[in-house]
């Protein structure tokens, strides 16, 4: 690991990656290796998930195409240094602002969308003109060795290299001095990484999760509400760290809704989801025990069904569970959803403010003035209104969370500002100096230069 860093590190010296010409030819690069090796990239998360073809390009390999194409339409912009005015007491100064690269960064990745999160934070880091180590998760072994196989045939390792393996590999990673760390995952983990980090007093962006809210008010469109909160839950059979965690629903639409979703799983899925290749798997044999650890002792509304051979766990709504129970506190990733009625508005959003800083927050209601409540008392990484998961889309919008669900942003510029320095620098003019800023002082020079800072 220090010999890859170090490689690393020679190659950023060179002052290679600084150019623009550079970051826009590995950019292009990028997406020529994605085009080149899309077939692979598909098979490979139909084996680790159960992904579709559809769902594999539409929420692994498309996102990471607009990632790029954002980057090089606007690359150059973002690269200008950008002038500021000067302190008011030296009149003809000059500021700017000058992004410049950060070095070598690390990216680990998680497995539930084991190449969009491990490809667009390399996105942000080709584009400004950094070296990068990639730790795609072992869990999605299939998809991490063709991320291995794809890099390794496009780009020279001296400046962006993959490892694959376990846990070790990864603290052995952390043991080294890296510019910028990059992390998605548990919460767990983003506290080792952030210990690790601390000793080299690396920055770190740190993505985790956390229970996602859905509030539904009573003057929602139920159809299309019912149709997106089912598309977003079930997406990737649930394990998505912005996927709606629990159902807040008023209570005068509760049992429509709640049908409403049901029929939509049918329509999505049929009568038996697990026959359907639209619907996934749960990763491994210990989250499936984790997941069956949170469903005993609920009230099953639709769903239910489980099989740990085929590590399935069918869609499935649950009554509103009490308060302590451990589905309630516990962040689900996984296809169970609860639903939990509400009278006045102000309980959901009690409920919310109850629990660590959501990473999404999503709201169903066409009234301006409930959605403006919710967000003035509330506090997430990000919010949709009447839709689930589609935020994370658009590269104009910073992606990241608040508090225990992460910090630190990303997408688009915010992804490269993340990993680059912000550089301030003044140029003073040599015409003339203000004499009263010298020693020695005198008090009619304190009241001239108060009139200046004023």
């Amino acid at each position: 690991m220090d010999r890859l860093v170090e490689k690393q590190r020679n190659f950023f010296a060179s002052d290679q990656t600084r150019p623009f010409a550079f970051r826009a030819q590995m950019l292009r690069r990028l997406r020529e290796a994605i085009g080149a090796t899309e077939q692979e990239i598909l098979e490979a998360l139909a084996a680790d998930l159960g992904k579709s073809r559809v769902a594999g390009y539409t929420t692994e390999i498309g996102p990471c195409l607009a990632e790029i194409t954002h980057a090089l339409r606007n690359l150059r912009q973002w690269m200008k240094p950008r002038r500021v005015a000067g302190p008011r007491l030296f009149p003809l100064s000059r500021g700017r602002v000058v992004c410049e690269p950060l070095g070598v960064c690390l990216v680990v990745s998680p497995w539930n969308y084991p190449f969009n999160l491990t490809i667009a934070p390399l996105v942000a880091s080709l584009a400004a003109g950094n070296c990068t180590v990639l730790k795609p998760s072992e869990l999605s072994a299939n998809t991490a060795q063709v991320i291995s196989r794809m890099i390794g045939r496009y780009f020279d390792e001296a400046f962006v290299s993959v490892v694959c393996g376990g846990p070790d590999a990864t603290e052995e990673l952390l043991e080294q001095k890296f510019d910028h760390i990059f992390f998605t995952g548990g919460e767990r983990v983003g506290r080792m990484v952030m210990q690790a980090a601390a000793r080299h007093l690396t920055p770190v962006t740190l993505e985790l999760g956390g229970k996602s809210p859905c509030i539904v008010t009573d003057d929602c469109d139920p159809a299309k509400t019912a149709r997106r909160i089912a598309w977003g839950k079930f997406l990737n059979a649930g394990q998505t760290c912005v996927a709606p965690d629990y159902l807040l629903v008023q209570e005068p639409i509760r049992e429509e809704l709640t049908a409403r979703i049901k029929a939509c799983i049918q329509d999505f899925y049929g009568a038996e989801p697990r026959e359907s290749p639209d619907y996934g798997r749960i990763i491994n044999g210990h989250h499936f025990d984790r997941l069956l650890r949170l469903l005993q002792g609920q009230e099953v509304l639709f769903g239910g069904q489980t099989d740990r051979e085929a590590l399935y766990i069918g869609p499935t709504l649950l009554g509103a569970p009490p308060d302590e129970a451990p589905i309630l506190r516990e962040e689900i990733f996984g296809p169970l959803l609860p639903v939990l009625p509400f009278g006045h508005l102000s309980e959901a959003i009690d409920l919310v403010n109850r629990r660590p800083k959501p990473l999404a927050l999503y709201v169903f209601g066409r009234s301006a003035d409930r959605r403006q409540q919710i967000l003035s008392k509330t506090s997430s990484g990000g919010v949709c209104i009447n839709d689930t998961i589609v935020h994370l889309t658009a590269p104009s919008l910073p992606f990241g969370g608040v508090g225990a669900s992460g910090f630190g942003r990303y997408h688009g510029k915010a992804g490269f500002d993340a990993v680059s320095n912000q550089r301030s620098v003044l140029h003073q003019t040599l015409l003339f100096d203000i004499p009263q800023r010298f020693p020695p002082s005198r008090e009619r020079d304190l009241k001239m230069l108060r009139a200046m800072l004023k």
